[in-house]
């Protein structure tokens, strides 16, 4: 498995991991429009804010999708998915462990955060694995209340 910037022959692909709101809005949250376009999909992934990796296996098969950014002196990562074709299969291990050595190393940062809905107990579960505790979020957001933040203060995961 190889992380790869993400390029347009993947966006197609990813946009067919989401088959209703509610499966989209718990990956991507409130505010990823639903039906999407893939025009509004790729205007919803702030691609000019995150950098935005995919994760491929053998045969260039698109195994798993993340993205990050620094915030509050972390690297954040967000929007992180599985290809359900292969969920269960440790993928999002890997692509958590190699976001944060990619993002760490670019952004020059020690530590990694995120946002999870609490009710995805599959994801907050590989976070706990992984590491991740919960955190309070000290910022004023307009984050749904179901919604925590975790962090991660080692290098590399």
């Amino acid at each position: 498995m190889t992380l790869q910037p993400l390029n347009n022959t993947h966006i197609i692909e990813l946009m067919s991991w989401f088959n209703n709101q509610n499966e989209t809005a718990q990956w991507a949250g409130p505010y990823f429009r639903y039906p999407f376009t893939k025009n509004t999909f790729i205007e919803d992934l702030n691609l000019d804010d995150s950098a935005s990796f995919v994760l491929v296996g053998q045969q260039n098969i698109l195994l798993a999708f993340g993205q990050y950014y620094q915030r509050k002196n972390k690297c954040h990562l967000a929007r992180l998915v599985v290809n359900p074709i292969y969920r269960g299969e440790g993928i999002a291990a890997t692509l958590i462990k190699e976001l944060c050595k990619h993002g760490q190393l670019n952004l020059n940062v020690t530590d990694s955060s995120l946002f999870v809905y609490e009710n995805n107990l599959a994801a907050v579960l590989a976070y706990k694995k992984l590491g991740f505790i919960v955190a309070a979020n000290q910022e004023k957001s307009s984050l749904p209340d179901n919604c925590v933040y975790m962090v991660k203060a080692i290098n590399y995961v």
